[in-house]
C-alpha cells in the first residue's frame, strides 16, 4: 500500500508487479517533486503526493554537529598570560636552584627542562621611576661591595628601574650574566603594572645555568664590572 497513492503495488512470486487499479507493470516508479508517475503495460498513470512538500536538507538534519575542542591561539595566550599572572602574584619559582660557582658565586640552575619561549622566573625587586633609581644607584656607587643588580627599560614611553639590590629570596636576581645566555628579559603587565620576567631563549636542559644578557653596555658599568663584556 503506497501511503501516498492509495493503491496496492504488489509482487508476485514470479518478481512481476502489478497495481491494484491498473493492472500490472514492469517499470519504476517515477517521482518528480510533487508528483509520481507509475509506467503499467497499459497506462502511464500520473498520481499527485499528498503532504509531500519537498524539503531542502541538510548534512547536519543527518548528522550531529561535532564541536571542536581544540582552543584558538588567542585563548591559548590568554591562557598563558593568566598563568604568569597567578605565578608572580604568589611568588612561586620552580624548577630552579641555586649552586655556588668556583671563581664566579653564586648561580642559579635549571633542575627540569624549559621549552624555548617558556616563562622561567621573574626578576622581581622594587618598581622605581627613573629620579628615585638614579638616586639610589648614586648610593650604591659609594660602596664598592654593592653589586649590580639594578634592571632598567621602557614601558609605555616611561623609563623604569627594578632594583633587585635587597638581599631576598628570590632567585631572578642572582641569574648570572653572559652575551650568550639561555634566558632573555620580557615585559609583562598585569593591571596596568609592568613586570620583568626572563623567559628560555632556547631549550633549557636540566642542570644547564641560567643566564641571560645584562644588556649595560655603558663604558662605566664595563669598567665597574669588566665581566659585562661577556
Amino acid at each position: 500500500q503506497h501511503p501516498n497513492l492509495g493503491v496496492e503495488l504488489v509482487t508476485n512470486s514470479e518478481q512481476k508487479s502489478e497495481c491494484t487499479q491498473h493492472g500490472p507493470f514492469h517499470s519504476q516508479l517515477l517521482s518528480h517533486n510533487h508528483y509520481i508517475t507509475l509506467i503499467t503495460s497499459d497506462n502511464v498513470c500520473v498520481f499527485r503526493l499528498e503532504n509531500k512538500a519537498p524539503q531542502n536538507r541538510k548534512v547536519t538534519d543527518y548528522y550531529p554537529i561535532r564541536r571542536s575542542n581544540r582552543k584558538t591561539k588567542a585563548e591559548l595566550k590568554n591562557q598563558e598570560h593568566r598563568h604568569i599572572d597567578d605565578l608572580i602574584k604568589n611568588g612561586i619559582e620552580e624548577g630552579m636552584q641555586v649552586k655556588n660557582i668556583e671563581g664566579k658565586g653564586r648561580g642559579v640552575f635549571a633542575v627540569k627542562g624549559f621549552t624555548k619561549g617558556e616563562f622561567v622566573v621573574e626578576y622581581h625587586g622594587d618598581l622605581l621611576e627613573l629620579p628615585e633609581a638614579k638616586k639610589r644607584e648614586a648610593q650604591y656607587a659609594q660602596d664598592p661591595q654593592t653589586g649590580c643588580y639594578m634592571y632598567y627599560f621602557q614601558y609605555q614611553s616611561k623609563t623604569y628601574c627594578v632594583d633587585a639590590t635587597k638581599e631576598t629570596s628570590r632567585l631572578g636576581r642572582l641569574i648570572n650574566h653572559s652575551k650568550t645566555g639561555n634566558c632573555q628579559t620580557k615585559l609583562h603587565a598585569i593591571d596596568g603594572a609592568p613586570h620583568l620576567i626572563l623567559v628560555a631563549s632556547r631549550e633549557i636542559k636540566a642542570e644547564e645555568e641560567l643566564l641571560y644578557d645584562y644588556g649595560d653596555r655603558s663604558k662605566d658599568s664595563v669598567l665597574a664590572h669588566p665581566w659585562l663584556k661577556y
